[in-house]
């Protein structure tokens, strides 16, 4: 592409995090580059946080939205996995140097030089915006496949939460039939553990600081139990009772009660992002071969193997789709949990102005 080719998309301009319709240019479509017509974007608590500067690194003005569905629209002379007219996703990440141990192992979301979706600088050094946009120029690399039959709305929530849940259940041998797992807090990351879970036929509980989604997360969604948090005679009778526990909350908390409903060699997974330090009595930790560790996103190849796995099981998210119209009123919500699990933006039907 030889030519400018601008796009509009909805951008927050400071920390007040109101969004309004910004153009800007896309870069140039290389060699190796897919040209995205956005169908779909979905919206991440992620992106309230960068658009809030919630981490102190938020670069404006910035298009967020990191769950992004579209059709191909033109492919650069040396793309080989896509033709134009292919559905495809794109997720969190964009670039990764490619030379990094990580990388050399196919894991480049742990590529210290990786290139985020939106908030970052790509490799000719303009800045890379998100999939709240009419347009996105992505590396192939970095873009997957939907699969057919799966409607782009159902995708969208798979390139970060379903990926985010589906990652560490692999890396950790956490897919066998029969295990128990508990997942703590049910938001967008949480209600994509219920499912996939239940999916890979894991006896699943719910870990909640409250009761007001246990008919949801039972009959909705399937979960086999749910624990409230504070109930202390439940959570004694839990001792020794799960093979791994999914934490998705991303505010400070105590890890001593997860530990001790952990059996033998169980595993505590953090996928919370949280900005101050986490506490836990060590000896919960040493005297059962647990493990705390955390993930984040996945893999490319495991993004794709979530879609087909997806697929295969009919996993559907409980999603609300929304017009881009609606974005400030979505933030707001979304802050306050008030979603069921995941908001979709519409961004193909959707007006770019205020």
């Amino acid at each position: 592409m030889k030519e400018d080719r601008q796009t509009t998309g909805w951008a927050a301009r400071d920390p007040l995090a109101h969004l309004s319709p910004y153009t800007f240019t896309l870069r140039k479509t290389g060699a190796q580059d897919v040209l995205i017509k956005v169908i779909c974007c979905g919206i991440c608590h992620t992106d309230y946080h960068q658009i809030k500067n919630d981490l102190g690194t938020s670069n404006y003005p910035m298009v967020p939205g990191h769950e992004v569905v579209g059709d191909v629209v033109e492919i650069g002379s040396d793309v080989t996995k896509f033709k134009v007219g292919d559905t495809v996703g794109v997720g969190l990440l964009v670039g990764s140097c490619n030379t990094c141990l990580p990388c050399e192992a196919g894991l480049e979301q742990y590529c210290n030089k990786k290139i985020w979706c939106y908030n970052d600088v790509y490799t000719d050094g303009q800045p890379t915006q998100g999939g709240f946009s009419g347009s996105m120029v992505v590396h192939q690399k970095f873009v997957v496949k939907i699969p057919d039959g799966m409607s782009p709305e159902q995708a969208a929530p798979l390139l970060c939460a379903g990926v985010t849940i589906y990652s560490p259940l692999c890396h950790f041998g956490l897919k066998t039939s029969g295990l128990r797992g508990g997942i703590v807090g049910l938001g967008g990351v949480g209600h994509m553990g219920v499912l996939i879970g239940k999916a890979l036929g894991h006896h699943v509980t719910v870990i909640s600081s409250t009761d007001k989604k246990r008919d949801e997360a039972m009959i909705v969604l399937g979960a086999d139990d749910y624990l409230i948090s504070s109930d202390k005679d439940k959570i004694r009778s839990l001792v020794d009772s799960f093979d791994y526990i999914i934490d998705t909350v991303p505010v400070s908390h105590n890890l001593d009660e997860y530990l001790c409903m952990l059996n033998f060699d169980g595993k505590l997974i953090l996928l919370g992002a949280v900005n101050a330090p986490l506490e836990f009595f060590s000896p919960l930790l040493i005297t059962g071969r647990k493990m705390i560790t955390g993930t984040v996103i996945g893999s490319m190849k495991e993004t794709e193997e979530v879609l087909e796995f997806c697929k295969e099981k009919k996993v559907k998210s409980t999603i609300e789709v929304v017009k881009m119209e609606y974005i400030n009123t979505a933030m707001e919500r979304l802050a306050t949990n008030d979603v069921r699990y995941r908001f979709v933006v519409d961004v193909a039907g959707s007006k770019f102005q205020d």
